[in-house]
């Protein structure tokens, strides 16, 4: 169940390939969450982590069922805010584009860049209610700097910093897509966490990307081209590298929610709040909340910002 009003908001931990559940959640509960968007990809897993509360949902459901283009990320983020979670872990298998990063290492990714072509399905917002989210800096800081913390100091090898490529899949990277993003600069390749971090400042969760890498995508001739198959291999051991990473880091995340993410909003709604129909406002209710807890007369204007937001 939802934790307690007098209990510090939850933490969420989006499990990626090979990572289905947390064995240490103790007093473990199972939730069938309704959202407005459909249903997340699975069950969510709540329980207590270092006396947090915690809600654990595989990204690609349990046993892998989900492909990236049809996980329902508004669903999942959406489920996750409901249960007043404002911290997310995301974890997920990355391809390395870089000689530095081998499989089995960590990346903290900084930056994204948006090769992804579903941008209508990455925002809770319209239908009324216009809202633009600066994302300049699309990852909690202040997050990914304790999830570094906790990697160094559990000796993994662990790179804090670098700029994820979100391609839509399901099929690998030709070579010379790969070869591209090599020379590009960029660090590591896969298919899924950019909608999360769009979603998740749009709720007003500091969200955080563990990149795990699995291999060399196909940029790097010598070695063999990335398939399922050599994925596979480096799963089980980045997954225990994972585990051990969020255990040690559970109670290293504050437990009053005042990190600039959680107020990613005040700056990006542009509506006027007394045009916001009553459908929207119901349909967003959990992310909107603090809103409309203030005085119905309520609304945005400061000009200048409306003007910067709108570029």
């Amino acid at each position: 169940m939802p934790e307690k009003k007098d209990e510090p908001p939850a933490i969420g931990i989006v499990g990626g390939s090979g990572l289905y559940q947390i064995e240490e959640l103790r007093d473990t509960s199972e939730l069938n969450i309704e959202t407005p968007f459909g249903p997340p990809s699975d069950t969510l897993i709540g329980g207590k982590i270092s006396g947090r509360q915690v809600y654990f949902l595989p990204r690609h459901g349990r046993g892998h069922r989900v492909l990236p283009h049809e996980i329902n990320h508004r669903a999942n983020i959406y489920a996750l805010r409901s249960l007043n979670v404002r911290w997310i872990i995301s974890v997920a298998a990355v391809g390395s584009l870089q000689e530095k990063y081998a499989p089995r290492d960590v990346l903290l990714p900084s930056q994204f860049y948006d090769r992804t072509s579903g941008r209508a399905v990455h925002t809770f917002f319209g239908e009324g209610i216009a809202a633009h989210i600066a994302f300049a800096e699309p990852i909690s800081t202040n997050l990914r700097n304790l999830l570094a913390e906790s990697a160094r100091s559990l000796g993994v090898a662990v790179h804090n910093g670098g700029t994820y490529v979100n391609m839509d899949g399901p099929a690998f990277s030709t070579r010379a897509e790969s070869e591209l993003n090599h020379r590009n600069g960029f660090d590591v390749i896969a298919m899924t966490n950019l909608p999360e971090a769009k979603l998740a400042r749009e709720a007003e969760i500091a969200f955080a990307t563990m990149a795990m890498i699995t291999d060399y995508d196909c940029w790097k001739i010598e070695e063999e081209p990335v398939s399922a198959q050599t994925v596979l291999g480096h799963l089980m051991a980045n997954a225990e590298t994972a585990r051990k990473v969020i255990l040690h880091v559970i109670a290293q995340i504050p437990t009053e929610p005042n990190w600039p993410e959680h107020f990613a909003l005040d700056t990006a709604l542009i509506t006027d709040r007394n045009l916001w129909p009553e459908a929207t406002v119901e349909k967003l209710k959990p992310i909107l909340e603090r809103f409309l807890r203030k005085n119905d007369k309520t609304r945005i204007t400061n000009d200048e910002t409306q003007i910067r937001m709108l570029k």
